[in-house]
């Protein structure tokens, strides 16, 4: 069988993209969304991401990471919205439905701003914070977050007893002077750093954002910028979270099944 994809962007976080409003995927076939993932013997991408038709919204975001595993993706989600405008099922804004629940989205070009879900609270963990964005997120302050180690670091803390069995997403945040903040995460089911992560950005944001009475965040990610902005609310938690950032399309191409792919720029 041969797949119709397109490959999109959000500050580094790149995902393979299907019009699967037919539902000709099939969503248990695991090993295929894996091969597909894969840098080396498919199209390569940290997730894959089916659009597809659900009552009641503009449309249904199903979600894969590299592994096979499914979660909230922030940057996908965006990406999906902006898809979601080039197929003309949208136009600048929509309502769709994602793993966690409903979203709005609204698109401007290359540019997307997501609602994502109220986040209950910040909790402390050893010294550390750990923020639930729709995807679990460890965050930690740290100085130097270029010269970092944040793919061993990082993936000690994602199996760590305290998250077993399902393990957690890691984020490394270094302030900077005019309180933007550098992040640097390492993604569960990606297995590795990424250029960028969106739910844990909105993490590093929620958590510093909080610390210095902030409630918009600018951050930078080795794959790009990005900005969240939310409400504080007086019991902890956190209302109007909004993600904003870059969507970008790079290319298209069809796959075959048989291990053959083509793209075209």
């Amino acid at each position: 069988m041969n797949i119709s994809f397109y490959k999109y962007q959000g500050t580094g976080n790149d995902f393979v993209m299907i019009d699967d409003r037919k539902e000709f995927f099939d969503i248990k076939n695991l090993a295929l969304v894996q091969r597909l993932c894969d840098r080396r013997f498919g199209i390569g991408a940290d997730g894959l991401i089916l659009i597809r038709n659900k009552s009641g919204y503009d449309f249904e975001m199903v979600y894969f990471n590299a592994d096979g595993s499914q979660s909230m993706c922030g940057n996908g989600a965006r990406c999906a919205a902006a898809f979601a405008a080039f197929l003309g099922i949208v136009p600048d804004n929509t309502y769709f439905y994602a793993i966690d629940g409903p979203h709005r989205a609204k698109i401007n070009n290359d540019w997307v701003a997501l609602e994502m879900g109220a986040v209950q609270s910040i909790s402390k963990v050893d010294g550390d914070y750990f923020v639930n964005t729709g995807s679990p997120h460890h965050v930690r302050f740290v100085d130097e977050v270029e010269t970092h180690d944040v793919v061993t670091v990082g993936r000690d803390i994602r199996y760590s007893q305290p998250y077993q069995p399902g393990g957690t997403n890691v984020n490394f945040v270094t302030p900077q002077p005019d309180h933007s903040i550098l992040v640097r995460t390492y993604e569960r089911g990606v297995e590795d750093e990424t250029l960028s992560c969106g739910t844990g950005v909105t993490a590093c944001a929620l958590v510093y954002g909080q610390s210095k009475n902030l409630n918009h965040v600018k951050i930078k990610t080795r794959g790009g910028e990005l900005e969240v902005s939310f409400i504080s609310t007086p019991d902890g938690r956190f209302e109007g979270i909004t993600l904003s950032g870059p969507a970008k399309q790079v290319f298209s191409g069809i796959v075959k099944t048989e291990n053959e792919i083509s793209a075209t720029a």
